[in-house]
């Protein structure tokens, strides 16, 4: 069973010590990342590669569509693990234009739990419907869509208590917004980046 797996594995250990003999032993050593990425679940979007960055450099937490939501402890406890225990410089919520997640929010179909995780995005749907409808094919409004979730990740992160604590004790600690091409393969930086409390409310 997987035995593909197994052997790709090895061979990528493998290769991983002939070009740094010293690469295994250092990650045995405590993690020490400066950023935290809150993205999607999706196959094609893999955290450490988009960045280069490797093992021990990014501290990751996916899920359906990149969410943020305040109710949900497995990213709460990501989120204060990271904030105060790793004290991450950096947290970037990063979506990717084209994300099945968004999609599916928003076509009507009905597919279970999921429907009930990805009830905010209908929310942003319902919010910004004018200007959605106002954009010109359905990929364009899809697209914008997984943008202003991006940005409503970005605030329910920015407004979080671990968060606004860690700014309160002067603790260097910016959110960022970016989406993913799997077109080209860039990140598109959306501008929101929030470094302070004052910052939140210019968000949507």
């Amino acid at each position: 069973m997987l035995d593909h797996l197994k052997s790709n594995n090895r061979a990528w250990a493998t290769r991983k010590v002939a070009a740094d003999p010293g690469f295994f032993k250092r990650l045995e050593g405590q993690q020490a990342p400066e950023y935290l990425w809150i993205g999607c679940s999706d196959s094609r979007v893999p955290a450490n590669e988009i960045v280069d960055l490797d093992p021990g450099e990014l501290f990751v937490h996916r899920n359906v569509a990149n969410l943020a939501p305040p109710q949900d402890a497995n990213y709460l406890s990501v989120l204060q693990f990271a904030v105060d225990v790793l004290k991450v410089k950096h947290i970037m919520v990063v979506g990717h234009y084209g994300c099945g997640g968004v999609r599916a929010a928003v076509d009507g179909q009905r597919r279970g739990l999921v429907d009930h995780w990805l009830h905010p995005i209908r929310e942003i749907q319902h919010q910004y419907r004018a200007e959605l409808d106002a954009l010109p094919d359905e990929r364009a409004r899809l697209d914008r869509l997984c943008e202003l979730n991006v940005i409503r990740q970005v605030r329910n992160v920015a407004s979080d208590v671990f968060v606004q604590d860690a700014w309160a004790r002067d603790q260097t600690l910016s959110v960022h917004g970016w989406v993913y091409s799997l077109h080209n393969g860039l990140v598109n930086d959306l501008g929101v980046t929030t470094s302070r409390l004052e910052e939140v409310d210019r968000l949507i």
